[in-house]
């Protein structure tokens, strides 16, 4: 994989930001994002494409989670106590190394 040079991708950057810019605005606004997306392909790579376009879900994502939070599932009789305390356990770890 050759690294692209300073401009390159200082305007992939550029077209990636006036992309995801579109991609914020109400959707009346949005008429033009379809343009803003092919000049953005057409200025990065495409991996860089994949990657930014996961980023994004990745980041919306995590807005969500932090703006909402998780639904708290209902509780279950587990037909194997030990086994629910352990989950229980890994479950308070994950929630702890995740979200603070």
């Amino acid at each position: 994989m050759s690294f692209r040079d300073k401009g390159v991708r200082k305007a992939c950057w550029e077209s990636r930001d006036r992309y995801w810019a579109c991609l914020d605005l109400p959707d009346i606004q949005r008429d033009h994002c379809l343009e803003l997306r092919r000049l953005y392909e057409m200025a990065c790579p495409v991996h860089w494409v994949k990657h930014f376009d996961r980023k994004r879900q990745y980041m919306e994502f995590k807005e969500r989670i932090h703006s909402v939070g998780l639904r708290e599932a209902s509780p279950q009789v587990s037909p194997c106590p030990a086994l629910e305390t352990s989950l229980a356990r890994r479950h308070r770890v994950y929630s702890q190394v995740v979200f603070t």
